[in-house]
């Protein structure tokens, strides 16, 4: 077993996207999501990759949408506006966020066969399904659709 534990400051970067949905910020979402250095800028930026596509197709109709509305970036979209930035973006990046904290998290589960390890991987699946839960909820925010669907049976 070695001493060695995974640390220092990771290299700042931004992933490019679309040009209508905004680009991410991986400090940014380092510090919002509190993903330490354990995880390496590599592992990162696929798993912000996949969010970003993931969360892009689940509102490709309502990009479409908007740019037939003449919008050709989502921060040009009316909407009100929170430190400045609109609420839109910020939900589009709570989006990205979440799902990129949920795929790290699924990646990184703990190996520890210990009682306190069963108990950190139960609390580790309960976060995953939230953070899935948040970007489900964001992407329906988008949408304009409540984010509860209930069927009678």
């Amino acid at each position: 077993m070695s001493g060695f534990i995974a640390g220092g400051t990771p290299t700042a970067f931004t992933l490019s996207n679309d040009g209508f949905w905004p680009d991410i910020d991986a400090h940014a979402l380092r510090d919002a999501q509190r993903i330490d250095g354990s995880v390496s800028n590599a592992r990162l930026e696929v798993a912000t990759v996949a969010a970003m596509l993931s969360v892009n197709a689940d509102l490709r109709s309502r990009k479409r949408h908007w740019q037939v509305a003449g919008h050709t970036k989502l921060a040009s979209v009316p909407s009100e506006r929170i430190n400045g930035i609109s609420a839109l973006v910020h939900t589009y990046t709570r989006a990205v966020y979440a799902a990129t904290s949920a795929e790290i998290a699924e990646r990184y589960r703990t190996f520890d066969a210990t009682n306190s390890g069963e108990q950190k991987a139960a609390d580790e699946a309960q976060a995953i399904d939230d953070y899935r839960r948040d970007q489900r909820w964001a992407v329906r925010d988008l949408l304009g659709v409540r984010r509860t669907t209930v069927e009678l049976i």
